[in-house]
């Protein structure tokens, strides 16, 4: 008389086939939790107590997941629904990501930068050079506060020297004060620096102005580029209350470093510096919802996320992910 076959050994080639086909299921054990990702059953060791919230990092096959960057990249970062409509003013400036952001908002015919408004100002005609927290809250600080730096610290690509006018004040005032969602891209932690007054240089100092005596080099530590946040974040609240913030972390690397190791790590703390501060922050303000504070993880998505994100200069983001990063943007954003 014929007999059933009997369940293979676990240890057997067969056994081990019929596992990766799912057609044995191994049964549930009392010192492992089971979880989905991915839309698959996985495990991790159930020893110790993980807390309330748990989201466990996932794998390939996760990642390739359709809408994968909403769950794995923006869970507890986007809002809830879009809120931003073409109604609304929008001020965006910092690094050279930002005139991504801006190009993008422009097409999709938002108001960037005061269409209908004077351009008179930095964070319009240079906001892209605006790459580190102490500049970014400067130009806050002198908007409303008519805090003017006591040297020469504001330089175009061209290295030409801002000056400090009322008009130009003014026109930055105006913009600011305007604005509804302010969209403040973070670049870099390395810094230069007037050594007598101890102030901070948009970008490098040019070459012709060079003083070694004067002149000093940095890198802005967390704690520090959390105070220069926290400030830039008070000032917007004192003079647009109502306004929405959302910070970004550029994902384009240092094109060079002026410490005495390599550019990639030297990078990694650059950028590790900035994104350490936007979380600290986030996480004194409160919930996005009543702080109206919002973080866009444009930098997770280029590092961790998409296959193959750069161009040949290992620096730039490739067209195609700029657009996945932006169509991201625009269906948990914009309204």
């Amino acid at each position: 008389m014929a007999t059933a076959n009997p369940k293979p050994p676990k240890k057997t080639l067969r056994y081990k086939l019929l596992r990766a086909l799912k057609l044995v299921d191994e049964p549930e054990r009392a010192d492992q939790i089971y979880y989905q990702t991915g839309g698959a059953k996985r495990k991790a060791h159930a020893t110790w107590y993980r807390g309330a919230t748990t989201n466990f990092f996932p794998d390939k096959k996760a990642i390739a997941q359709p809408n994968a960057v909403d769950e794995y990249v923006g869970k507890g970062w986007f809002p809830e629904s879009p809120f931003i409509t073409r109604e609304h003013y929008i001020t965006a400036f910092g690094s050279c990501f930002a005139s991504e952001v801006t190009k993008y908002l422009y097409r999709e015919g938002y108001q960037v930068f005061g269409r209908d408004m004077k351009l008179n100002s930095y964070v319009v005609r240079s906001g892209e050079g605006i790459v580190n927290s102490a500049a970014i809250r400067q130009q806050f600080e002198w908007a409303f506060e008519g805090k003017t730096p006591k040297i020469e610290l504001w330089h175009d690509k061209e290295g030409i020297p801002g000056d400090y006018s009322d008009d130009v004040r003014r026109a930055t005032r105006e913009i600011f004060e305007k604005s509804d969602i302010f969209i403040l891209t973070l670049g870099l932690s390395e810094v230069w620096y007037d050594k007598p007054t101890g102030e901070i240089f948009w970008r490098a100092i040019p070459k012709r102005d060079f003083n070694a005596e004067r002149h000093g080099f940095r890198v802005l530590g967390a704690a520090e580029n959390l105070e220069n946040l926290r400030r830039t974040y008070e000032l917007i609240r004192a003079h647009r209350p109502d306004a929405t913030i959302i910070m970004t972390l550029s994902p384009v690397p240092l094109a060079a470093t002026f410490r005495p190791v390599s550019c990639i790590t030297a990078s990694s703390v650059s950028k590790a510096s900035l994104r350490i501060a936007i979380d600290e922050l986030m996480r004194e303000v409160g919930p996005s919802a009543q702080s109206k504070l919002y973080y866009f993880p444009s930098y997770e998505m280029v590092t961790s996320f998409l296959p193959n994100p750069m161009k040949d200069d290992f620096r730039h983001p490739t067209e195609e992910s700029v657009e996945f990063i932006m169509q991201t943007f625009k269906r948990n954003f914009l309204r």
